[in-house]
């Protein structure tokens, strides 16, 4: 007899076209991951009755719904999907700013100068990450990971992400600034709402569980002081079916981008680095709770969407008290993070960008040891970002270069 086992389970997803309509047949993709649970959901209701015997008469059951967890390294292009998902708007491309005449200068901070630019018209934002992929730029300046920490029209100030050196030079004609791969932002309008149908199919027993109507409620980034970054999805749904075949019959290979580490990542918070962070979390909260129940049927009626919240924490090293000062005077900073999945200067990357954080704790540690002060933070919309400004208007902007 053959009994279920994790390795012979491929979990798969397809983007349904609309709310009832669950994907079937070709297309899909499939999920890599450390663990998958999903579950069907019922509530129930137990009679509280008084009978002469004395003993309890029955529960009965209630409307059914779906919940599920996926807990995952980060890799560029995996998650993307339910990234979207959450934001409420689909990873698009920014288009290179091309034929211009570009200065490199500096020692790291280095500022790009072109003085008949128009950086900011031209969507070049801080919080990015960009490359200079064409003009006879030294070598040690093209295709190089610059994450972008301020920007007017005329001058973009970037740091090099793997603390690589570039090259003074300049004016370099016919020059492109490209925003690498795409990015998805929290919109302000013209937002989407993403159902899924997700199966878990398992090979050896041929056996089929499909979750229909599935929206990502919650996505929570992790990144310790050694170890791979984490990428963990939450997932509501309102059915369930099960079978003997398998329902989305071709889906798409894994990703094959490589695992990200913490040791290639890069956190900015105020627009200067932290180079002594010891972790770093980041929850993305869709604010997707159940819908009604209805009399006469055990299904809910959908999935209700709230405010997007985003919030986190990090740890340091105790130094100084440049952190501990932006808790004491509550103004809000901007907090970027980046992670790499090589040490290389053209890595693929992720990067999640917020405009405006309040910094709501300092609390440090003790022992005998190095002291560490924990910071927790939240996002909110940055009210002073927009089309033509430096930073996005928006709660978090995130970019992933393999898109």
């Amino acid at each position: 007899m053959a009994i279920a086992q994790g390795i012979y389970k491929t979990l798969a997803y397809k983007k349904q076209a609309a709310k009832g309509t669950p994907s079937a047949g070709s297309g899909g993709q499939l999920l890599r991951r450390e663990s998958a649970t999903f579950k069907l959901a019922k509530a129930t209701f137990s009679a509280d009755e008084i009978t002469s015997h004395m003993q309890h008469t029955g529960d009965s059951f209630g409307v059914r719904s779906a919940d599920g967890t996926v807990n995952g390294v980060m890799s560029a292009g995996t998650q993307t999907d339910f990234e979207q998902a959450i934001l409420r708007a689909d990873f698009a491309a920014v288009a290179p700013v091309t034929g211009r005449s570009i200065t490199v200068a500096g020692s790291g901070p280095y500022t790009l100068t072109d003085s008949g630019a128009t950086w900011l018209t031209s969507g070049i934002k801080a919080g990015s990450i960009i490359n200079l992929t064409a003009g006879t730029f030294n070598a040690t300046n093209l295709n190089k990971n610059l994450l972008v920490t301020a920007v007017t029209q005329t001058v973009i100030t970037v740091q090099v992400v793997n603390g690589s050196v570039m090259t003074t030079e300049g004016p370099i004609a016919s020059s492109t600034v490209t925003t690498k791969g795409k990015k998805s932002k929290a919109p302000l309008t013209s937002h989407t709402n993403d159902y899924f149908t997700i199966e878990e199919f398992y090979s050896n027993i041929t056996r089929s569980v499909l979750y229909t109507d599935v929206q990502c409620s919650q996505i929570d980034i992790s990144m310790p002081s050694t170890g791979n970054a984490t990428c963990n999805l939450s997932f509501l749904g309102l059915g369930q079916t099960k079978s003997g075949d398998q329902v989305l019959t071709t889906p798409t290979a894994e990703t094959t981008s490589g695992p990200m580490a913490a040791v290639n990542g890069y956190i900015m918070i105020g627009g200067a680095r932290v180079v002594i962070a010891t972790s770093m979390s980041l929850t993305i909260d869709g604010g997707i709770t159940a819908g009604e129940s209805t009399i006469g049927s055990n299904t809910l009626t959908d999935l209700v969407k709230g405010t997007i919240k985003v919030s986190g924490s990090f740890s340091a090293l105790y130094e100084n008290e440049t952190i501990g000062t932006m808790f004491d005077d509550e103004t809000p900073v901007s907090l970027v993070v980046v992670v790499t999945d090589t040490s290389l200067a053209a890595s693929d990357f992720k990067v999640y960008s917020l405009g405006r954080v309040l910094v709501q704790s300092d609390d440090p540690d003790d022992g005998k040891k190095q002291i560490v002060k924990t910071h927790s933070f939240t996002a909110e919309i940055d009210v002073n970002g927009g089309a033509a400004l430096a930073w996005d208007k928006t709660i978090l902007t995130i970019q992933d270069s393999t898109l």
